[in-house]
């Protein structure tokens, strides 16, 4: 589907020179003297390599649309992470380099969103919180309830988060997939 370039959002996916690209940043300025322009920040969707470029305002550029389908998390192993189609149940294996940091928060039979382009996928996108238990967390500090430090924790499945002092081992915490950080306690 062509569109003009002043009319591209953040997070729209282009086929631009032959390379499918996400909008990070899309500016629109107005020179004193000229066209105005669209200045369009956007990174490589297989390669994750960024680019700037200046496109005139009317120009049309080629946007894509994914496909977005449900999948559920089945198990890992060393060749990627292997996921289940809800609906007609094939099976499709998914590196960790499409995935990125939120893998270290999968867990099995959970529901994820695979993007995909002419069945190739291009990403997932877990929940956005997962709740976890905490496996291993350092004793509190006398005299540092009060403040706002916080301290590393582990939790089941390997990975370490920075928790409030008052979280235990045996604690459910609900912890945000895009970053790792704390959220609440359950």
């Amino acid at each position: 589907m062509k569109v003009n370039a002043n009319t591209l959002r953040s997070g729209n996916v282009i086929d631009y020179n032959g390379k499918l690209w996400i909008v990070i940043k899309n500016e629109i300025s107005a020179p004193g003297k000229g066209a105005a322009v669209a200045q369009v920040e956007m990174r490589d969707l297989r390669s994750g390599s960024k680019d700037n470029v200046r496109f005139r305002t009317q120009e049309t550029i080629e946007r894509v649309r994914l496909e977005q389908e449900d999948h559920q998390f089945l198990f890992s192993d060393s060749d990627g992470f292997t996921f289940m189609h809800t609906a007609n149940y094939e099976q499709i294996s998914i590196s960790k380099d499409i995935i990125g940091y939120p893998a270290a928060f999968l867990q099995e039979g959970m529901i994820v969103e695979v993007e995909s382009y002419e069945d190739e996928p291009l990403g997932v996108k877990l929940p956005d919180t997962v709740t976890l238990e905490v496996i291993e967390a350092e004793p509190v500090v006398k005299g540092q309830t009060a403040t706002t430090s916080y301290k590393p924790a582990n939790v089941e499945g390997g990975e370490r988060v920075m928790v409030p002092p008052h979280i235990d081992v045996g604690t459910r915490i609900t912890i945000r997939t895009e970053d790792g950080s704390y959220v609440g306690k359950e």
